[in-house]
């Protein structure tokens, strides 16, 4: 039991402050506050099997810069829709089969937090205290890594009723676009490039994500132009 607590505590510190803690702050723009927290986690207790159990075999079979590359290129896409927005009429919208919402979390957390600190902790765990506490650590790790995480999702759904319109999304932005590009940076980085190269490389990346912003700004704006009000008569 003292195990239990030491493993769940130690992976609540760890989490606090992370990258998909502050994912779950700008989640709650784009999801529903149920879809959020049943594929998050439904995530955490799939990384936390995979680091527990075959954690360390999977990441001799995948290589790092793979992982952060397919990371980074979603949170571009996350900031980029969030920037986008639905601009949809519901005659479109329901005849287009989109990804169900808690998959889409499900593979954005477990990309973002595949291969991070709170992982490698949970594997450390498993490595010293051998298998006959596996399913104790299991449980503790993903336990504290959801409560943490927990507390992005209520503060982000917090925020969302009391700013202003548009803020969250703007905040959104900003997190998934920063995310996007110092991940591409450890990518890179996982590639052997030397430290100005893998920046070189995540600046690259930046900057055609900045130019489709732009793209996409400007065809919204263009399109709301032409919309006329549609007349009674």
């Amino acid at each position: 039991m003292l195990l239990f607590f030491q493993v769940l505590l130690t992976m609540f510190i760890a989490e606090l402050g992370d990258k998909t803690q502050l994912l779950m702050i700008a989640m709650t723009s784009r999801f529903k506050l149920r879809d959020i927290i049943l594929g998050s986690a439904a995530a955490i207790l799939v990384l936390n099997a995979l680091a527990v159990g075959v954690g360390a075999v999977i990441s001799q079979f995948i290589p790092g810069w793979v992982i952060k590359i397919i990371a980074a290129l979603a949170f571009f896409y996350f900031a980029w829709s969030t920037l986008k927005g639905d601009d949809e009429d519901e005659e479109s919208k329901e005849g287009k089969a989109n990804v169900p919402p808690i998959l889409t979390v499900f593979a954005t957390f477990f990309l973002a937090e595949l291969g991070d600190k709170t992982q490698l902790t949970a594997i450390a765990f498993a490595a010293n205290e051998g298998l006959e506490h596996a399913v104790a650590i299991w449980l503790a790790c993903s336990i504290g890594l959801f409560a943490a995480d927990l507390l992005g999702m209520l503060l982000g759904h917090l925020l969302k009723s009391k700013l202003p319109d548009g803020f969250l999304d703007k905040l959104a932005f900003v997190i998934f676009a920063v995310f996007g590009f110092t991940t591409m940076a450890e990518g890179a980085g996982l590639l052997g490039m030397q430290a100005p190269l893998h920046w070189v490389i995540a600046g690259a990346a930046a900057v055609i994500f900045a130019l489709l912003c732009v793209w996409t700004v400007r065809q919204k704006n263009s399109t709301e132009g032409r919309k006329v009000p549609k007349s009674d008569g």
